[in-house]
């Protein structure tokens, strides 16, 4: 067969032959005789031209493309005016340009013909695709699935005018024209091709047509997408995270800069969920030095190696320990402090009460004790919605931890906290529990049918924190807007649709020690937003200095601890057998 001749023959053997081919022709119709020795010399130019300006020999005619034709033409039309000259004679310049577009006719038809006709009729098409978005993105995923096993059935576009055009005669509908074109089937793959579409865009698409797909991919966002490879290779499956990640629209990014930008800053906790994606934000943000505290060995190993910059100094020690915090801070002189270590897990702290007050009580004093004491600029508190009417110990403890970074004499030291909700896909999240459940088949556990949580994504949370520490002042507490709470049964139930099993059963175990059915982020109704929707400031509220510490010193000795948590934050109430 001739298509399995070296391509390099091949090129040569088609150029020589539609050069003869065209040449002979021109030369009939302008009723002229063969010159042989002209002709030779044209079929060696564009021969050398293939080879070494067009790679032709190098390049599978199947990849062939509408730049690839329009190069050749401007190329042998730049080549035709350099040979002209040494070889017109008797040869009119008509007689000139009617062979060269002859020729591009040709060339290009040739190579057309093959890769529509011979190489697409190699691919057994059979497997359906709709591409959502008729826009830049979507044209190129058109041009790279076309000798691939999928039939692209429809474009699908919002866009009312380009409803009624098509595509490589591929036609251009709405969601409702193709969910009524589909009916009760479904097609094997939707591709949403909408690199600027925000979350609350996806979650529509998705809950309107993900029954009928069997399965549905996404482009990364525009910063994500990788401009030398290829669309599809950079194809995602929709996730969890896509559905329910909030991308706030007011993020400064110009004041976040101009907060960390040349700044020393220390983290601790530095090599947890929190801790890290601030670590990642801080050098992205420009950082001069970043001092990492974590008593966590592995954690502080894994981000170091991970990041491998030289502004990063990792620092293994506990927030317990004040003699080497002490130390710590007296060395490197930190401009900005940023508090994430404590324990947050709900059930284990209520299995350890002692030592989740000491952790997360003491160790927040002595940092910002110390920060005070070491002329710190800014130290920010990371809180958390349990710490609002608790009902557990973790969220006792964050409640005295902000009364402390309220009501503390701070001196230059500004302090102040941020609280927000759960953060998707972090160390203690369910998504992590619920996808390993899910890979084994199940069940997947929930606590409660109406359980619901706050979420929101670690780098949108964490630039938000960045963001507070920017525009905060002392004594102030901030909570970030999390949007609307997720029932957890639905979520367990879209992460198990997700992954295409939906065999897999929801079991509830009924609620665990000291957990809520929901969270809630504000005291009072009165709390007031700042220049930010996504971040508004609380009330201060008042507490005796003296008075607290007093009740956190014998908080640290007594014996019936949960009774002193109720004495300090008359809110608490404990629910340790729910």
């Amino acid at each position: 067969m001739i298509f399995n001749i070296d391509k390099r023959i091949l090129n040569i053997l088609v150029i020589f032959f539609l050069t003869v081919v065209t040449f002979a022709w021109t030369f009939w119709i302008f009723h002229l005789d063969m010159d042989w020795q002209f002709v030779v010399v044209v079929i060696m130019v564009r021969i050398l031209a293939s080879a070494f300006i067009f790679q032709d020999f190098s390049l599978s005619w199947s990849k062939v493309t509408q730049k690839t034709f329009l190069l050749k033409s401007v190329v042998y039309i730049l080549a035709f005016c350099v040979y002209t000259p040494f070889y017109y004679g008797d040869l009119r310049l008509s007689f000139m340009l009617s062979e060269l577009f002859l020729y591009l006719f040709a060339i290009n038809f040739s190579m057309y013909f093959y890769y529509l006709i011979i190489n697409r009729s190699h691919t057994h098409k059979d497997k359906t695709l709709v591409i959502y978005g008729a826009g830049k993105a979507g044209l190129k995923l058109e041009e790279e699935y076309r000798n691939s096993a999928y039939k692209i059935r429809y474009f699908v576009d919002d866009d009312k005018d380009l409803q009624k055009r098509s595509i490589d005669g591929i036609r251009i509908i709405s969601k409702e024209k193709l969910k009524e074109t589909i009916g009760n089937s479904k097609y094997d793959l939707l591709v949403i091709a909408i690199p600027s579409a925000d979350q609350s865009r996806i979650k529509e698409i998705y809950e309107k047509l993900s029954d009928h797909f069997q399965q549905i991919k996404i482009l990364p966002s525009l910063g994500e997408i990788l401009r030398d490879k290829e669309f599809s290779a950079q194809l995602k499956e929709i996730s969890v995270e896509d559905l329910l990640a909030r991308h706030p629209k007011d993020l400064d990014k110009v004041a976040i800069s101009g907060f960390i930008k040349d700044k020393v800053v220390m983290i601790s906790g530095a090599g947890g969920s929190i801790g890290s994606e601030i670590t990642r934000q801080c050098l992205k943000y420009g950082a001069k030095q970043l001092i990492l505290l974590d008593h966590s060995e592995y954690n502080l190993y894994a981000l170091s190696e991970e990041l491998g910059s030289a502004k990063i100094i990792p620092i293994m020690q506990s927030v317990l320990n004040e003699a080497l915090l002490h130390k710590t801070l007296g060395l490197y002189k930190p401009t900005i402090f940023i508090h994430a270590a404590a324990y947050k897990h709900v059930p284990l702290v209520e299995c350890n009460v002692e030592e989740g007050i000491i952790n997360n009580v003491l160790g927040t004093k002595n940092c910002i004790d110390l920060a005070i004491k070491h002329g710190v600029e800014k130290f920010i508190l990371i809180s958390t919605d349990k710490a609002v009417r608790p009902t557990n110990v973790m969220g006792a403890t964050k409640r005295i931890c902000e009364l402390y970074a309220q009501n503390v004499e701070s001196q230059s030291t500004q302090i102040v906290s941020v609280r927000f909700g759960n953060v998707l896909g972090s160390s203690g999240s369910v998504i992590p529990k619920f996808k390993a459940q899910i890979e084994k088949g199940g069940p997947v556990t929930v606590t409660h049918p109406d359980i619901t949580r706050y979420f929101m994504l670690i780098p949108e949370a964490c630039e938000l924190v960045l963001q507070t520490g920017a525009i905060g002042r002392n004594g102030e507490l901030f909570i970030l807007d999390m949007g609307e709470p997720i029932r957890i049964a639905d979520l367990a139930s879209k992460m198990i649709a997700l992954c295409g099993k939906q065999d897999i059963k929801i079991e509830f175990s009924g609620l665990r020690a000291g957990e809520k059915l929901y969270e809630e982020l504000l005291i009072d109704e009165s709390d007031k937003k700042t220049q930010y929707e996504s971040i508004m400031v609380a009330h201060k509220t008042d507490y005796s200095i003296r008075k607290l510490e007093i009740d956190m010193q014998e908080l640290f000795t007594c014996k019936d601890k949960i009774s002193k948590l109720k004495e300090i934050v008359p809110e608490f109430e404990h629910k340790p057998n729910t």
